[in-house]
Formats: structure tokens, sequence, C-alpha cells
């Protein structure tokens, strides 16, 4: 029997625990799901009598190795800063890894080591990044074997309130994933390059820098620029494009708002704010204004320092969101973001009954040299929704790739040694087959340009 080890039962695990749980029968695998909450990962594993739960500190260095000794292959969902030791430890033991989240420079560092051992430690296996590779590959490929040569490519990926949910803030967001990565979203600020012309947009102009995407069956959303775009020429094999974007996307308004909210200072990850447990969320907005600006409010205050309408609608989403409250902070940390963070847990959870979606789509121009250099659009799309009560979109589409892939690493379809995304058509073709069993599958347009 296969040991499946899962690191993590946050709100990114429960559909990769039911897909694995699912398939454990009739493939031989048990299920351990290690948390810091036992009681989390209970509730992920439900009655199932091919999975366990247990208590997990990732810290403890001697659980952690036990653990990871008794497995086959490992699934780090836990925060993107713990896959080092994880992967460390996995190398050193011998043992298959899997995680969503980016690959980062100690992974890559463990190549040699991992092909040495004879071990694949697979990153970027979930949403964005994950899904949104493996498409991108699959659509390049296609466009490319009908004689087609890109000029532009744009990607898109978003996790946002269905239409008909969207209406149940006035921010038109709500919270299904780690609240922190939407509190410090766009801190890396973004570089990519447009018809030629190279692009750098510091974090205090991510989201001030945006414009408008049309996704069918959806409408008119907002995208702003996501990180450095311009290193996925090389990872896409598009060298000589012109135009490379990869950007997220939000309903518009939020990132009016949120343009705001950065440039007031309140997402600093890094200042500690003194006695913050004693201080009320107007207390922490009024230490981030000058003591030179003038107003008889605080929100006036604000409105002055950000050269806003007093009376406007982004003051009103400040106000609805809690920041000028006299309540007192609820943040288990000390900055800012964490300020931040607790407020939207409480002020946007998904409604009852509410759907979540997630969008990828990516945007092609194509030039074809042997047709008389025609030139067409190539648009690529996938939405995909949560069921009201159920699985969340997110929950969905960051853990479908990660049990797909470990499914195709256990039986042997997957051979490849060292540390990896799924760029590789080894990876992406079967991950692709194996997502259109379920139902989630890209649509593509081709439109002339």
């Amino acid at each position: 029997m296969k040991q499946i080890l899962v690191i993590g039962a946050g709100q990114s695990s429960p559909y990769l625990i039911h897909h694995l749980l699912n398939d454990a029968a009739t493939e031989d695998w048990h299920v351990t799901v290690a948390d810091i909450s036992v009681e989390a990962a209970r509730a992920r594993i439900g009655d199932s009598d091919l999975g366990d739960a247990i208590p997990f500190d990732v810290h403890d260095v001697e659980l952690r190795r036990k653990e990871i000794q008794k497995a086959d292959i490992v699934v780090s969902m836990l925060a993107p800063e713990f896959h080092r030791i994880v992967a460390q430890d996995c190398v050193e033991i011998g043992r298959h890894l899997v995680t969503a989240s980016y690959r980062d420079a100690s992974t890559r560092a463990l190549d040699p080591s991992a092909r040495r051992k004879g071990i694949i430690i697979l990153s970027e296996m979930g949403m964005d990044p994950g899904m949104d590779h493996m498409s991108a590959m699959a659509i390049i490929k296609q466009v490319r074997g009908a004689g087609g040569v890109i000029r532009g490519f744009r990607s898109y990926g978003s996790g946002i309130p269905a239409p008909e949910t969207a209406t149940s803030n006035p921010l038109g967001y709500v919270i299904t994933w780690n609240p922190r990565n939407v509190a410090i979203a766009g801190a890396y600020g973004a570089q990519y390059i447009e018809n030629g012309h190279f692009k750098v947009i510091p974090y205090h102009e991510t989201f001030h820098h945006t414009w408008g995407v049309d996704v069918e069956g959806i409408g008119r959303l907002e995208a702003y620029p996501n990180r450095d775009s311009l290193s996925y020429k090389k990872i896409f094999g598009l060298e000589d494009v012109t135009t490379m974007i990869r950007g997220t996307l939000r309903y518009p308004g939020w990132c009016e708002t949120w343009d705001y909210i950065v440039k007031l200072g309140l997402t600093n990850d890094t200042v500690e704010i003194p006695d913050l447990e004693k201080r009320s969320y107007r207390d922490v907005v009024e230490m981030f204004l000058p003591l030179t600006t003038t107003g008889s409010s605080v929100e006036q205050r604000v409105a002055v320092q950000l050269k806003i309408n007093p009376t406007g609608s982004i003051i009103e989403k400040m106000r609805w969101l809690g920041l000028f409250s006299d309540e007192k902070v609820q943040a288990r940390g000390k900055t800012g973001a964490e300020v931040l963070t607790s407020l939207l847990i409480k002020k946007l959870p998904l409604p009852e009954g509410g759907r979540y979606m997630a969008i990828l789509q990516h945007e092609l121009e194509v030039a074809y040299p042997d047709q008389n250099n025609r030139q067409e659009r190539v648009i690529s799309t996938l939405i995909a929704y949560g069921e009201p009560g159920g699985f969340t979109a997110m929950s969905k589409c960051v853990g479908l790739p990660a049990a797909i892939g470990v499914k195709l690493i256990l039986k042997g379809d997957i051979r490849l040694s060292g540390c990896h995304i799924p760029t590789a058509s080894s990876i992406y073709e079967p991950v692709l087959t194996e997502m259109k069993k379920v139902g989630m599958e890209f649509v593509e347009r081709f439109m002339p340009m």
C-alpha cells in the first residue's frame, strides 16, 4: 500500500484530500493528513477508513522527518515559506514531493540532489501557478503545430465571487483562501513588456496600473500586473514575443479601493505597531497619517492625505470595511497587513449559498507566415465554479492538479527526477487529460485580428 502524507489542512486542501481519498481504494493508497490542528485534519478526512489525521508541527524536526520517512510521497499545502524545509527533508530521505506554490531559488538548488536520489520535487501544481502553466504550454504547442508564430501573450488568473454573489458586499470580493495573501497582494511590484516597451511597476503603483479584460459569460473585469512576467518568456519558450503580461482579475472598483489602502500604508507587513491589541482600527489608521494632515475626523484626514472625496465611494468602502471603527483590533500579528487580514476575514466571508469562481484566461496574438501572414487572436478560458455549501472553486483548482500529480507519480506515469514545474509535455498533457475527465476544461476561441 502506497502512503501519501498531506501536510496542511487549510482552505486550499479540502478537494485535494477528497480526490486522493476517492482514488485510495482502487489505487491501494493510504492518506495521512498532518496539521497543527488535528481537528482540522480530521475534518478533511471525514469518516474515510483510508485516511488518518495526525497533529503536526513543521518546526518539530524529529516529528517532521519521522512522518516523511513513512511516506512514499509528500504533498505540502503549507505556507510557501515552509516548503524549503520540507523539500530538504524529502531530498535527504528520498521521498517525492508535490506543492502548489511557486518554485523558489532554494527549491531549484535541490535539483542535483533530487536527481541523484531519483525523486521528483514537483512545484507549482495548483491553479496559479499550475493550471495556468499547463494550459499555456498546451495552447502554445497547438498554435505552433498549426504554423503560428506567437507575437504577444497575456495570461490572467482570478479567484472572485460569481456575479450573483459579488453583490453581497461593496468590495465585490469574498475570502475563500489565505486572506493574508490578499492583504499583501502586489507587494513585489511588477514588470512586463507590452508592444516592445518594458514596464517596471513599483508596489505603490501596482493597483493604479490597471486595464479592462473581457471574459466571455462574465463580462468586463479589471486586471492589474502580477509580479515578474518577463521570466515567463523563457519558461514558455516565448523569447521573441513583444508582449508578455501576467495579470490578476478583479471586479471593477476593487483596484481603485486597494490602491488607496496601499498608498495609506496599511498593507505594510514589516513594521510592528506597538500595543496593537489595545488599539482600535481607527487608532491604527491614524498612526499612518502625518501629523501635518488637517481635518476634524480621521475620515477627513485620510481624504486629505489621499486627495480623494471625503464623502466619495472610496471613503465609504473604507468605512464599511471597518477601518474607521472604534472596535478593538482583533489581529494575530503586529503589522498593518495583519490588521487588514483580520478585517478581510470578518467582513468578506462567502455568504451562505454563495458561489466562488476561478478564472484562467490566456490571450495570444498569432501570425501565420505561411498563410500570407494572417493575424489571429486566440483566447483560451477556464471558468470553474464552487459548490454552495461545498468545495470552493479555489479549493478545486488548487487541489485537483496536485492530486493528479500525486497519482501520476505513484503510478509511474511521470518518470522525471529533479526539481520541476509542469511545463514539460510529459507532465502537463496527462494532467490536462485527467482534468477533463472531471469537467475542468479550457475553451478556445479563434478570432481574426
